[in-house]
């Protein structure tokens, strides 16, 4: 392979295709596995859950608009933190949040292994399932995205495109044949016995990773056509058309199957759903196996856009000299950072195989929420410390805004933590290992800048 270099990536990935960046991640196995999930919790009212999370999101969504627009670079919220704050809160940044995308990447590729098995026992009972295989076929898809993002920024960007722009029809096609047959009375009443408005908190804290995503879009800013503008823009358009699909599928979900039936199903749910009143369809058979088919699509876009994220916060971190230069580097041979996107693989390859993958994933979680408070104060240091600096787009109702992102963010970051004293103690492991690392590399360059004074004295004499 040709040398690395210190060039910025090419700017190849056009409006929709940064959009569906943003979609591929929210439109993930969340929405399939978690439906039934918050039914369960909130009976019919898990449709508040969504309308209220979609809210919640859209404050810090605002708050990332804004920064990228006046910060045009890749890295996401590690680069707006790294432009305004100290170099070991800015490292932590970029520590979680690169772990977070590359757990998530796990998630989401042991997530696809499942539903492939699930969908292609429909027509093949004798495939080969199990626990081995199922994480064989999870390091398989992860091998497959690696190689593709790799190789190509602009092919991974349009295959993100195309599997998403699918799984929404598939989606659609769901809500579409759901909405002729919906019960209004399954929504009365909204909150039945022993299920107040309080159990919306908790339900919100469970799914409020369906809703993270929209962030990837700026991990790859400078991957972006006219960022300035088309960032903030993708990140609107994702957000809307996301929470839009969302809504049309829980109402859809609930309506047809009701709210007791739907949490019986749990992670199955929306196919339990989809069996009810879909018709067969050819080639797919029932409405179940169309759902499954969408379950694996949604996985792999999901992944994709992960690895894409994961890798932007190393190469970020990299060309900012906070981890070693080579993540830094573009290749020269394939126009990517080459090197950051197989750091993040070795990771994501590991996590698969030995990591206990549901406690961490909790950790993951729990990353988003504390890097969307730090983001949003991000805004309110910056609009004080820089106030005529460039800012394409300015959100609205400042600083209300970002307040009450820091303030909702952090409700559900207690509410994840309140009943799960384990995910607390992992994630202070991991920051506690960030802050060794951050100084071992500190004192590794003091050194190393010493070394090279003691040699530029010594030949000066």
């Amino acid at each position: 392979m040709a040398q690395s270099g210190d060039r910025a990536p090419a700017a190849s990935l056009s409006l929709l295709d940064a959009t569906m960046v943003g979609m591929g991640a929210m439109i993930g196995a969340g929405i399939f596995v978690l439906t039934g999930l918050a039914a369960d919790i909130s009976g019919p009212g898990a449709l508040l859950v969504f309308v209220l999370n979609g809210v919640v999101t859209t404050f810090t969504g605002l708050s990332y608009a804004e920064l990228a627009s006046a910060i045009p670079k890749s890295g996401g919220g590690y680069a707006f933190v790294r432009e305004i704050f100290s170099d070991w809160i800015s490292f932590l940044m970029g520590w979680m949040l690169g772990f977070a995308y590359m757990i998530a990447g796990a998630l989401y590729a042991l997530g696809f292994a499942s539903n492939f098995v699930e969908f292609v026992h429909i027509y093949l009972p004798a495939f080969p399932g199990g626990a081995t295989m199922h994480v064989i076929y999870a390091l398989l898809v992860i091998v497959g995205l690696i190689a593709l993002n790799a190789v190509s920024t602009e092919a991974s960007g349009g295959a993100e495109t195309v599997v998403t722009i699918i799984k929404i029809i598939i989606l659609l096609i769901f809500a579409g044949f759901g909405l002729a047959v919906v019960q209004p009375d399954a929504f009365q009443p909204l909150f039945p016995e022993q299920k107040t408005g309080w159990s919306l908190l908790p339900a919100m804290g469970l799914t409020f990773i369906a809703f993270e995503g929209y962030d990837l879009i700026t991990t790859v800013t400078e991957e972006v056509e006219n960022p300035r503008e088309n960032i903030p823009k993708a990140i609107f358009i994702s957000l809307i058309a996301t929470v839009a699909v969302y809504l049309l599928v829980v109402f859809v979900a609930i309506g047809t199957l009701g709210a007791d039936e739907l949490a019986a199903a749990g992670e199955t749910g929306i196919a339990e759903a989809a069996t009810s009143f879909m018709p067969q369809i050819p080639l797919l058979g029932g409405g179940g196996s169309l759902v499954v088919f969408g379950a694996v699509f949604s996985t792999v876009s999901a992944l994709n856009a992960v690895v894409l994220a994961s890798s932007r916060v190393l190469f970020a971190m990299g060309r900012e000299n906070q981890l070693p230069a080579p993540l830094g580097k573009i290749s020269a041979k394939y126009g990517t950072p080459f090197w950051a996107i197989l750091a993040s693989a070795v990771v994501m390859l590991v996590s698969v195989v030995f990591l206990p993958i549901e406690q961490v994933g909790r950790v993951s979680s729990l990353f988003f929420l504390i890097s969307f408070v730090v983001v949003n104060l991000s805004v309110i240091r910056l609009r004080q410390e820089r106030p005529n600096m460039q800012r394409p787009f300015e959100m609205p109702l400042y600083p209300y805004v970002p307040a009450l992102g820091i303030l909702l963010n952090g409700i559900l970051a207690y509410y994840l933590l309140r009943e799960d004293v384990v995910t607390l103690l992992v994630g202070l492991g991991w920051i506690a290992l960030g802050s060794g690392v951050f100084w071992a590399l500190k004192r590794r360059d003091a050194s190393g800048d010493e070394d090279a004074a003691t040699t530029d004295a010594a030949s000066d004499a």
